[in-house]
C-alpha cells in the first residue's frame, strides 16, 4: 500500500489525497500526559500483568523487563513508586546486553502498554476517547527518545500509545461485528 502524508506531514492511508488536511489536523494534540491525561503516563498507578508478575504501574513492568532474574523482578514490583522503579532500572541496563536491550525496548514497551490498557477497561475507554488526537509525551526532563522536550524528540511512547489505541479500536470493532453475526 502506498503511503501518503497530509499537508502537515501526518501519515495517511492510501484512501486519502496527499497535500490535504487530515483528521489529525482538526484535533488538538494531547501534548502532556498530566491532568486529565495523566493515565497515559507510564507512571500512572494501574496494575499491569507482565511476564508472570503483577506490577503497580507500566513503569515498574518496563524496568523489570530489563532482567531475567525473577527475584529482581519481584523486588521492582514492590518498589513504592514508579520513579524508584525507573531509578533502579537504570542500573540494570548496565548489566544487560545494551544493543539487544535497545533493539527490543520498543517492542517490550508496546507489550507493557498493550497489557496496561487491556487489563484496565476504564483506562481502555479513556484511551479510545483520545482518538483521533495525536499523543505526544511532552516533558521537561529532556527525554527525547520516549517523548518530546522543547519541540525535539522521537516520541516513541506517544507513537506506541497511538498504535495500541488503533489496534484495540480495530479489535473491538471486529469483535462487535462478529458478535452481530452470531
Amino acid at each position: 500500500m502506498k503511503e501518503y502524508k497530509c499537508i502537515k506531514g501526518h501519515d495517511l492511508c492510501s484512501t486519502m489525497y496527499p497535500n490535504e488536511y487530515c483528521r489529525y489536523c482538526e484535533v488538538k494534540p494531547i501534548d502532556q500526559f498530566s491532568g486529565d491525561n495523566r493515565f497515559l503516563s507510564n507512571f500512572y498507578w494501574s496494575k499491569v500483568f507482565y511476564d508472570g508478575i503483577i506490577y503497580p504501574s507500566a513503569e515498574h513492568a518496563y524496568q523489570a523487563a530489563k532482567t531475567n532474574d525473577y527475584k529482581i523482578k519481584k523486588f521492582i514490583a514492590n518498589l513504592s513508586t514508579p520513579n524508584k522503579a525507573k531509578e533502579f532500572g537504570k542500573g540494570l541496563i548496565l548489566n544487560a546486553d545494551k544493543k539487544a536491550w535497545y533493539k527490543n525496548s520498543l517492542l517490550i514497551m508496546e507489550n507493557v502498554v498493550w497489557n496496561k490498557f487491556c487489563e484496565n477497561t476504564n483506562l481502555l475507554d479513556k484511551l479510545l476517547d483520545t482518538y483521533p488526537a495525536e499523543l505526544i509525551e511532552g516533558n521537561y526532563w529532556n527525554d527525547t527518545f520516549w517523548g518530546v522536550c522543547n519541540g525535539k524528540g522521537e516520541n516513541h511512547l506517544g507513537k506506541i500509545l497511538m498504535k495500541v489505541r488503533q489496534e484495540l479500536k480495530e479489535l473491538i470493532s471486529f469483535l462487535e461485528e462478529h458478535k452481530k453475526k452470531t
